[in-house]
């Protein structure tokens, strides 16, 4: 089973973050990027299914921030193959239309079964990434995935509803798949491994071309969030407490 690993690389959270005064944009001249937590959980269900049924793993991003590392520590952990996709202005943020015109792109090279990538990420929470990649290659989309099993020359996805609910959805022939978690925690790689794969491991490079979104939905602005008023605490006795409760529902007129 070939598979093809899609990871985003997302702000830091750790980090403060700040927008540019001029541009109304998250400024990003000092931003730090790591992958997306849930691209790394489609990484270890892949690495999953290649120990259980062979194949390959290939794992492309996009070449913002310090992606050497993060594909370095792939390759470690077992990626066959790890590429980034370079060209200019990759490293002012992508929109999830942009960023699924690129990946569909690339992933289009390399022969595969499956594509594997987070549901969503921290910056993007709209989870589109996935289902338009799948789109744009013609292929089913499955997202919120936490298994993934091959049963009979099928893939069979565990995806997760609401309420507690799963369902086993049966695909036959290629497909993409949104991970939401991986069946086991994300596999440690110690650092003389990951040195190991720098010795190594190539990083291959993919141009990106002149796909360009269907639709782009632009982010024109942003801001941090302005403090409201604060909760006022009502104190006493029941009684004291029931009164004033009563006295302010009258005053803003919600009760007669």
């Amino acid at each position: 089973m070939d598979i093809v690993v899609l990871c985003k690389f997302v702000p830091d959270l750790v980090e403060d973050l700040e927008i540019d005064a001029s541009t109304h944009l998250l400024d990003r001249n000092f931003l730090r990027l790591m992958p997306n937590e849930l691209d790394d959980h489609a990484l270890e269900e892949a690495l999953l299914l290649k120990e259980r049924h062979g194949g390959t793993v290939t794992v492309v991003t996009v070449d913002a921030g310090d992606v050497d590392e993060a594909l370095y520590t792939a390759a470690a952990k077992g990626a066959d193959r790890v590429v980034k996709i370079v060209g200019e202005g990759l490293d002012q943020g992508l929109s999830s239309q942009r960023l699924a015109a690129l990946f569909a792109q690339a992933a289009g090279e390399w022969p595969h079964d499956l594509i594997l990538t987070g549901t969503q990420a921290v910056d993007d929470l709209d989870g589109f990434a996935g289902a338009l990649v799948a789109a744009r290659l013609g292929m089913p989309y499955v997202g919120y995935v936490t298994k993934v099993a091959s049963e009979n020359g099928a893939v069979v996805a565990r995806k997760e509803y609401p309420g507690g609910l799963n369902a086993d959805i049966e695909i036959v022939g290629q497909a993409v798949l949104g991970i939401q978690s991986a069946e086991k925690p994300p596999r440690y790689v110690v650092t003389s491994k990951v040195m190991a794969a720098m010795k190594s491991v190539t990083i291959e490079e993919f141009e990106a071309g002149d796909a360009q979104a269907d639709l782009e939905l632009p982010i024109t602005g942003m801001a941090v969030p302005q403090s409201a008023a604060h909760a006022e605490m009502i104190v006493g006795s029941v009684t004291e407490v029931a009164e004033k409760l009563a006295k302010l529902l009258r005053e803003r007129g919600l009760v007669a």
